[in-house]
């Protein structure tokens, strides 16, 4: 029996060259709707928002910036009464169900208490204020969103399981009566069996998306973290099992575990076809369901992306590290056809990605491709270097390192837009592919009808 081939893990400079984590911020205000987001540190960090977010994120009336002065930083002011006097001006303008304090590395040099301050405020307010620190001490600009949903999951309520065991030993009881009413009994009451919560920043039409594919293999999602609103934050406690849809999300795993006894699925990331295919597998078993039509579903889904398949197999990436979904898209995209010859990460959770990283050795093998080798912290000289030996056909980066990239002719793809597109689930993978493959369109002019292609909506 031939063994996979195990992939190896490098370590280089021991430097994260990521973007700032405050940029959570730019979805999280905008998914958790009844939400207030404070951010505290100086004008700079006001200023890094302000052009990394787009002006009109202060138009908005849910986010702020409590900009510390000179006072603040040499402890002439009081930060309790400071940020007290902004939290009732934001209670008196707006009235958020939550107010969320994003601390800075300004908050972090001078130790601030925002920790302390902020369960007195939270009772002299009336609202709650949740903490979570986002600052240059983390490994990559996405686990802003991680340290906050993080924070959020102790104000998760509790889930009674021995309520819940009654609620439905007593509907079962009902329904042994009235057998016309199994059909409605099991819409309404099957959820009581399957206690999923979700992970994980998503647009509302692609955790729709995710949604469908559980309720599919008759899986009901009991709710998500975040929730569209504060007041519907999911039931967390021994019964429950959690499932994360993002891999930079580790310390939101680990948290539910800890705190509150939840139990962790350990799946791959439902990017792609294959890894949503993966991703239910994982889920189904732990609810004792057996999943049925995967294989038809995923080989439809394969015969729609054709057209992208085409242009990008046999082709070669280089992913530089930024984000954290470096794993994913090189497994996905080695599915595709591609050539991985690095995947640079600024940080590898071994334990939370394992099942990611034991499918990718599945699809190299299946797909006869070589092992990408993996390197943690890289050195962006040696990449530099590294690819100017390789010549790789495309190379994932930091917008940083886009422009010389492309001086030394190697072709470029922003890792941020993968970020902030709709990536998940398997109707979503025509978006990777339309990101992907626009640089090596731009510089091969013989596909003819592509314009056409990139707007054609496929319905699976």
């Amino acid at each position: 029996m031939k063994t996979l081939e195990i992939p190896t893990f490098e370590c280089e400079t021991g430097n994260y060259h990521t973007f700032c984590p405050i940029s959570c911020v730019a979805w999280l205000y905008q998914k958790i709707e009844d939400s207030f987001f404070l951010v505290v540190g100086t004008k700079t960090r006001g200023y890094f928002s302000q052009n990394a977010l787009g002006v009109m994120t202060f138009a908005e009336p849910r986010y702020a910036m409590a900009e510390s002065e000179e006072g603040d930083i040499s402890a002439q002011l009081n930060d309790q009464k400071e940020l007290e006097r902004i939290c009732l001006q934001i209670k008196n303008d707006r009235n958020p169900s939550v107010v969320i304090w994003i601390g800075t590395c300004t908050t972090e040099i001078i130790k601030m208490d925002l920790e302390g301050i902020a369960p007195k405020l939270e009772k002299q307010l009336g609202i709650p204020i949740v903490v979570a620190r986002a600052n240059g001490l983390d490994y990559a600009f996405t686990q802003g969103e991680d340290t906050v949903l993080a924070a959020m999951t102790h104000r998760c309520p509790e889930y009674n399981r021995h309520t819940a065991d009654q609620h439905e030993k007593a509907a079962n009881l009902v329904v042994a009566d009235v057998a016309s009413s199994k059909k409605l009994f099991d819409e309404k009451y099957n959820s009581n069996r399957f206690n999923l919560v979700l992970f994980g920043s998503l647009p509302s039409s692609v955790a729709s998306q995710l949604n469908l594919e559980s309720k599919r293999q008759s899986v009901s999602v009991s709710g998500w973290l975040p929730s569209q609103k504060y007041t519907e934050l999911p039931a967390l406690g021994e019964g429950v099992y959690v499932c994360g849809v993002n891999p930079f999300l580790s310390r939101t795993a680990t948290t539910p575990m800890r705190r509150r006894k939840c139990q962790l699925v350990g799946a791959p990331f439902p990017i792609g076809p294959d890894g949503t295919r993966a991703w239910i597998e994982k889920t189904c078993p732990v609810f004792d369901v057996k999943p049925e039509g995967l294989e038809e579903r995923e080989n439809q889904i394969w015969k729609n992306l054709s057209d992208y398949l085409e242009v990008i197999t046999g082709k070669s990436i280089f992913f530089m590290g930024d984000n954290l979904l470096e794993i994913s898209l090189a497994r996905f995209l080695i599915r595709c056809g591609m050539v991985v010859y690095e995947v640079g990460i600024p940080y590898m959770d071994r334990r939370y990605q394992a099942a990611e990283l034991l499918l990718l050795q599945h699809t190299c093998e299946n797909m006869k491709k070589p092992m990408p080798r993996i390197v943690e912290k890289p050195d962006n000289y040696s990449q530099v270097q590294r690819m100017h030996e390789l010549k790789p056909d495309l190379a994932i980066t930091g917008m940083a390192h886009a422009n010389p990239l492309e001086a030394r002719d190697i072709d470029t793809k922003w890792s941020v837009e993968f970020t902030f597109a709709q990536i998940h689930g398997s109707v979503n993978a025509r978006d990777v592919l339309e990101l992907v493959t626009r640089p090596l369109r731009r510089r091969s002019d013989s596909v003819l009808g592509w314009r056409s292609l990139s707007r054609q909506a496929v319905d699976v």
